[in-house]
């Protein structure tokens, strides 16, 4: 008879020494067990590799043909799930060192990186708000208000999206969807699963967290602190023409919002046209009925201490991080410390405050305790340390420069067609080879050189590359919060690729709409002398967003000369 152990007793043996060997079941072998499909796909990845690794060849350093054929393994095996996903999130660590792209211990650090203490100490939080049921309450308040009397699915896939878009406008989209994630499930929970799940409340689930993973990115482009893809932009246009004025958080926040909000609301559509039928408000309101509802609400009682306080420490880490770095006149709390923290920092403290104050339940017990972190998704930390890996060595290879040659085609291109192929490029870079973060970083230095050789202003380059490197709406690798969704269950990579497909190109028609307001001509033309060519393409938003935009530009002394040449 077999001893059971407990698992959370530290004393106990790793492995059990009293327990019975039970010999295995033998079988005879054979080679229709090598010859599966699954077995083909594990051979796919080495195989890709190989092929590029011996007939591939770059003008650039050998180190970017490498890392070519290590992103094709890698990718094989992410797309097939040859196997299991972190498992091929760690394949970086042994695949880098051994093809000459990075010494083991450089490979190591991307695995801790500042975002990813910012993941693991938002997922702690999170775990907090599921330990107290506080995801409940609020999905419960969420569907009160939104569900309708009868149940109006569209409506209450609207109030849940537009909540995640609103909270990723003040906070990282990450931490957003790691956040929201929950009460979206929450709201699930009370819909049938398995083989009593129909095909409308399948369909229902689908849409929810397709909602709530895409919302949280596309709410974070409306503000400067809701993506770091933004800071990036603004730091690069700092840096790169001191003499002008820096994009300020309203500047951006003029632009950015209606973009976002458009694509919002393109996003809301394509889910109701693809998943809510006429039929899932009657196969939905046996289950989300508001009477039963609100009799759960009721069942839950006031708020606890608890409950408070890790709402009180989210609301904290919240205020935290959106007063870390505010403006250029407006430094934040960061500049005491002279930009050593990070939002890590304030994640991870704020994780360790869960475990410093007590719950008033029992006598001794805090808001958290370590059983309850055995819980935390390391498959997607992992996920995270594999895309910053792939970061680190698309730009340390070389591989970065090879991508860079491969756009001087857009030189010669018209500027209507600049925004979408720059859209579109910048979108397919971060969706199959590198993060946006890192995307950005490549792009955005070429497109400046661009922008002189085209003689635009180098922001109507600069701000297709960075928006559309938010566009990564097709895989889960995309972007940490299409990993946040996809981790889920509920859905898998083909409705990933049929919903983010049209978003992507409502994205990418959306900005291609509203950017050639701004102009190809030069910033002498696009101010002051083409009022007809503006009045003529009848974008009413755009010629708002134009001035907004352009705003920061006053100073700069390609501004000054080009307005003293035109004799305004």
């Amino acid at each position: 008879m077999s001893v059971e152990h407990d698992s959370d007793d530290p004393k106990t043996p790793l492995l059990p020494v009293n327990d019975p060997i039970e010999p295995l079941p033998s079988t005879p072998f054979s080679l229709k067990f090598l010859i599966t499909l699954k077995n083909f796909y594990v051979l796919s990845g080495p195989l890709l590799c190989a092929i590029i690794f011996l007939f591939v060849r770059f003008d650039g350093p050998v180190t970017s043909r490498n890392m070519l054929a290590v992103l094709a393994w890698v990718f094989a095996w992410w797309l097939t799930e040859a196997v299991p996903m972190p498992i091929t999130s760690i394949a970086p660590l042994f695949l880098f060192p051994l093809f000459g792209i990075a010494s083991a211990d450089s490979v190591a650090h991307s695995y801790m990186d500042d975002v990813i203490t910012l993941v693991l100490g938002s997922f702690i939080l999170v775990l907090a708000v599921e330990r107290y049921n506080i995801h409940r309450r609020l999905a419960l308040n969420i569907t009160l208000r939104f569900c309708g009397d009868p149940i109006n699915p569209p409506l209450l896939l609207l109030g849940i999206c537009a909540t995640t878009f609103f909270v990723s406008m003040w906070m990282h989209n990450v931490a957003c969807a790691v956040m929201m994630m929950p009460v979206a499930t929450g709201i699930l929970q009370r819909l049938p699963i398995g083989p009593n799940q129909s095909k409308d409340v399948g369909n229902f689930c689908r849409a929810v967290i397709l909602g709530v993973t895409y919302a949280a990115p596309i709410g974070g482009m409306s503000t400067l602190t809701g993506t770091g893809v933004n800071l990036i932009l603004v730091a690069m246009w700092k840096s790169s023409f001191r003499d002008a004025k820096p994009i300020g958080f309203n500047t951006w926040f003029f632009f950015g919002f209606p973009l976002a909000l458009l694509i919002f609301f393109a996003l809301w559509a394509i889910l109701c046209l693809l998943y809510l039928s006429r039929g899932s408000s009657q196969a939905l309101s046996a289950y989300l009925d508001k009477t039963h509802l609100k009799r759960e609400l009721d069942m839950l009682g006031p708020m606890a201490f608890a409950e408070k306080m890790v709402l009180a420490v989210f609301a904290m880490l919240i205020a935290l991080w959106m007063t870390r770095s505010i403006t250029e006149d407006i430094p934040g709390w960061g500049a005491l410390f002279h930009g050593l923290v990070g939002d890590g920092t304030v994640s991870v403290m704020a994780a360790t405050l869960l475990f410093i104050i007590p719950n008033k339940k029992q006598k001794g017990e805090k808001l958290m305790d370590w059983n309850e972190c055995k819980k935390l998704p390391w498959n997607i930390i992992l996920l995270l340390g594999a895309g910053f890996a792939i970061a680190d060595g698309v730009q340390s290879s070389g591989l970065a420069d090879v991508l860079s040659k491969t756009l001087d085609f857009l030189e010669q291109a018209p500027y209507l067609a600049i925004a979408p192929a720059i859209c579109l490029v910048s979108a397919i870079i971060t969706e199959f080879i590198t993060s946006n973060d890192a995307t950005a970083t490549l792009l955005l230095p070429l497109l400046i050189q661009m922008a002189k050789t085209m003689h635009v202003h180098p922001l109507l380059l600069m701000i297709p590359g960075a928006v559309g490197s938010q566009f990564a709406f097709m895989l889960p690798t995309g972007t940490p919060s299409n990993i946040v969704g996809f981790t889920t269950g509920h859905i898998d990579i083909p409705d990933m690729i049929k919903t983010g497909l049209p978003l992507k190109i409502a994205g990418t028609a959306i900005l291609s709409f509203l950017m050639p307001t701004l102009g190809k001509c030069s910033i002498c033309r696009l101010l002051y002398e083409c009022e007809k060519e503006f009045y003529c393409c009848g974008f009413v938003i755009g010629q708002y967003l134009r001035w907004q935009v352009l705003l920061s530009l006053e100073q700069t002394k390609e501004f000054n000369r080009c307005k003293a040449k035109c004799d305004m």
